[in-house]
């Protein structure tokens, strides 16, 4: 804040943000967005954080809203992307009025089904990095609240009943079993893969960003991430802003999934056992 403003303007400013951030989701679900008739809904999943700022500097700056998928990622500066350094970050995010869903604690990958139920998973980071195990069902389900409890640790919100599995691969035992726990997967549309984790050589930005501008339509989910290893001329810095701006000018608005309509439902306050 600038050395000009009153101490009065900053305490109640610290007040106002202090009360968004211990709103529950089901109340920030509950406030009206403005009017959309054309609504997209742009989902990004943690990575290594190498665009995170610029991330957070294109939506700022346009007003858009996203719904971020949260997984404890390895980072470019050796952390985790749910570690103390990323702690200001994701507070910013959430005083910003984005909204916040699992992606697993290690981004776990289903691999198969097993009798119990059980599941075959493959971790992606952790330190059981690039092993696969038998997890239980209830083993996934803690994986998918630890996201959800660091989350509320670091900003005071609470993450929504929804997950996004890693490589968006599950079957109907698993998306039964995270039903059972309270959790709903999310996947994304077709054209709504924005490619920013294909090799750049063989999908540069310009084709991704020309097929999105002409396939996207209202209701779709847009999926990107805040970094990916594998990709030598990163997405984000070239496509991002003109996807943004490209739309926009096409008529569509952005939203959270708060306001989609196959989640509403599932998000809706549930009521109070008597």
């Amino acid at each position: 804040m600038g050395s000009g403003r009153s101490t009065t303007h900053r305490a109640s400013s610290a007040a106002l943000v202090g009360a968004l951030l211990c709103m529950p989701f089901a109340a920030l679900a509950n406030t009206p967005p403005a009017a959309c008739d054309k609504p997209v809904y742009l989902t990004v999943d943690t990575g290594h954080m190498g665009v995170a700022d610029l991330f957070a500097e294109v939506l700022q700056r346009h007003q858009v809203k996203v719904t971020f998928f949260l997984a404890n990622e390895t980072t470019l500066t050796g952390g985790t992307s749910l570690d103390d350094q990323w702690a200001p970050w994701w507070r910013a995010r959430a005083a910003e009025g984005h909204a916040f869903a699992s992606h697993t604690w290690d981004h776990g990958y289903w691999r198969a089904d097993l009798p119990g139920p059980q599941f075959r998973i493959r971790q992606t980071f952790g330190p059981n990095a690039n092993q696969t195990e038998t997890w239980s069902a209830q083993r996934y389900c803690d994986e998918l609240q630890r996201p959800a409890q660091r989350l509320k640790a670091m900003t005071g919100v609470a993450m929504l009943p929804l997950f996004r599995a890693p490589g968006g691969k599950t079957s109907p035992a698993l998306l039964a079993a995270t039903r059972q726990c309270g959790y709903q997967h999310v996947g994304w549309s077709d054209a709504g893969f924005l490619g920013d984790e294909l090799p750049s050589d063989r999908y540069p930005n310009a084709q991704l960003l020309a097929k999105a501008l002409r396939d996207i339509r209202p209701g779709d989910i847009l999926l990107a991430h805040l970094g990916i290893w594998s990709r030598q001329d990163p997405w984000a810095p070239a496509a991002l802003e003109p996807l943004v701006r490209g739309l926009k000018a096409k008529g569509y608005c952005f939203a959270t999934l708060q306001q989609h309509p196959a989640y509403t439902a599932w998000l809706a306050p549930k009521p109070a056992n008597r």
